[in-house]
Parts: structure tokens; sequence; C-alpha cells
């Protein structure tokens, strides 16, 4: 009996190789491709880290000079005049402006969304899906100008139905009580923010539903469970990440809107306690609308907020991977 070939039948094959192991054996490629792309994406990643860091810098520095001549409290003033000597202004209602408008347009965009993927994917027959899609890929390409002036001339005119309906039911609430003024407040801002929004959420949501293994649908239409049981207990879990990413990159263009917001609402530097009463104000409004008349003291004054908005977004940015690497076991890569 030839004893080295009955071992080496009993061996188990060799196992192949992992993405671990491929990848190290990447790295140690020395063909010129592999080495040239290697550069160049290392590269680009480089090169985008020192652009944050520059822009950061830049905005650092320029509100520095304006806070050092502010006569006001930079966090909590409720004022601003940076024509005056020596200036005062400070973010406080821009600040609450931009959060409260964009809670307001998430609550209202995201579980919007979420329904027409979820209607897109699962629900409607193909016939009507692609149309509905279509129309959705259509709405994301429309400029911010447009939704301004289209918020400012028909949705604007047509919400006294809908604040008189807030202000009867939920009016003791103090949140929506309506005094009878023109409706261009926080709550139609993030109303027409929500709608500006709603494309992207909805698009990356379907994109992500369209992913669920189908095995995963199949096992659950097998043991007896209805449509809604499988996308509560299948799809909806395996694209949890996904929608929380849509909802940042939503959250991230409604923190940032500039002119759609300036042509519905009527600013102030005031703080109210109701979503309907007119006033109020948001960073990019408020750099778009006073940037071009603004003196050197007023552009720095307008960056310092400019950089607020900047941090304000890379700690969303922060949360949102965060709460996605919390849920690994969501994620599309581990189901």
């Amino acid at each position: 009996m030839d004893i080295s070939t009955h071992t080496t039948d009993a061996l188990p094959p060799s196992p192949e190789p992992t993405l671990t192991e491929q990848a190290r054996s990447a790295r140690g490629a020395t063909r010129p491709g592999d080495r040239v792309f290697l550069g160049l994406s290392r590269g680009s990643g480089i090169l985008l880290l020192v652009i944050m860091a520059a822009i950061a810098v830049f905005l650092t520095y320029r509100a520095s000079l304006a806070i050092s001549k502010d006569h006001g409290n930079f966090l909590t003033t409720f004022e601003w005049n940076t024509n005056l000597t020596p200036p005062v202004f400070g973010i406080a209602v821009l600040a609450f402006g931009t959060v409260v408008s964009s809670i307001v347009a998430m609550v209202i965009a995201v579980p919007v969304s979420v329904a027409i993927a979820l209607f897109i994917t699962h629900y409607a027959p193909r016939r009507l899906a692609g149309p509905v899609a279509y129309v959705i890929d259509l709405l994301a390409a429309v400029p911010s100008i447009v939704y301004g002036l289209w918020g400012a001339l028909v949705l604007v005119p047509h919400m006294t139905g809908l604040y008189g309906w807030l202000d009867k039911y939920l009016g003791w609430t103090g949140v929506f009580d309506w005094q009878g003024g023109a409706p261009r407040s926080m709550f139609t801002v993030g109303l027409l923010l929500a709608i500006m929004i709603l494309p992207i959420i909805t698009n990356v949501s379907r994109e992500v539903f369209r992913q669920v293994p189908q095995m995963h649908e199949e096992a659950a239409l097998a043991l007896g469970a209805t449509r809604w049981e499988v996308i509560r207990m299948s799809v909806l879990p395996f694209g949890r990440s996904g929608v929380i990413s849509a909802s940042m990159l939503g959250l991230g263009r409604a923190l940032g809107e500039t002119m759609a917001v300036a042509t519905v609402l009527s600013p102030t530097f005031d703080i109210q306690a109701s979503l309907l009463d007119p006033g109020g104000g948001t960073f990019a409004q408020n750099i778009a609308s006073k940037f071009s008349e603004a003196t050197q003291d007023g552009r720095d004054a307008l960056i310092a907020s400019g950089l607020v908005l900047f941090v304000i977004t890379l700690l969303v940015n922060g949360a949102a991977r965060a709460i996605i690497a919390r849920r690994k076991e969501y994620s599309g890569a581990n189901a």
C-alpha cells in the first residue's frame, strides 16, 4: 500500500483564500496597473481629507475674526446687525430655525418616502411601478429655485385651510396655534423641504429594498406570513441601515437649502413658540439674503454662521455612522 497516496487522499481539500488574504495579496501586487490604481485611489482619499481640512481652517480663521469683534453673545444673541459699531450678532434664531425646519421636513418625508419605496418594490404592478419611479427621479432633478417659486406662488396661498385645521384641533398644544397671519412660517418651510428631499430618500430606499435576498421573502411566505409580515420581518430589517443613510442624505440637503427657504419664509430674528407663526430664519437663508450687501466684518460674521452649519452637518453624519455601526446585523453585507 502506498502510504503517501493514502495520506494525501485523506487530507481535506485546502480552503480557498479568504477576502482578507486576497486583500493582502492585492496590496503586495507588483504589476504596474495595480500600483497606479493604488496610488490614484490613495491620493484621492488624501486629497479629500486635505480639502475638508482646508475648508475647516478657512472657516475657523474667518469666524475667529468676526467673533472677536462681536459685542453680543455669538451663541445666544437674538440680533444680527453687523453694520453697527461695534457689530452685534448671534446665531440663536438661525440655529433654532435650521434645526426645527429640518426636523419638520424629516418627520413628514421619511415615512412617506419609505412607504413609496415599499409600494414601488413590493406592491405596485410592474406597469405602474416604472412610471412612478420615473416621476420620482424627475422630482430629484428639479432645481431649488423652481421649488421656491412653486412654494411662494402655489403652496403658500393654499396653506390657510391646513393652518386653520391644525389650529382648530391642535392649537391647544401651542405648537400649532395660529393667529391668522400669512402662512410663511417654519411649518411651511418644513413642508416644502420635505417635498424636496422626498425623491432622494425614496430613490435610495427603493434600491436598498430591491437588494433584499429573494430567499428571505420566499422563506417567510412559505411559513405562512402575509405580505406585510414579510416586509416587517425581512425587508425592513435588511434595509434599515440603507434607510438611515438615505435619511441622512435628505437631512443634509434640508440643512443647507437656501433659495427655496429664502423665497417662502418671512425672516425675522425672533423665536416663535408656534410653528405656524411667521418669522424665524435659517443659516443658509440668512447667508444668501445678506451676503451681497454685507461689509467685510459682515461677511466674516456670515462665514462664522456657516462654520456652525458645517459643524452641525458633521455631527449629523457622525451620528448616522454611529447608528449604522451599532446595527451591522441589519446591513446587507451581513444578511
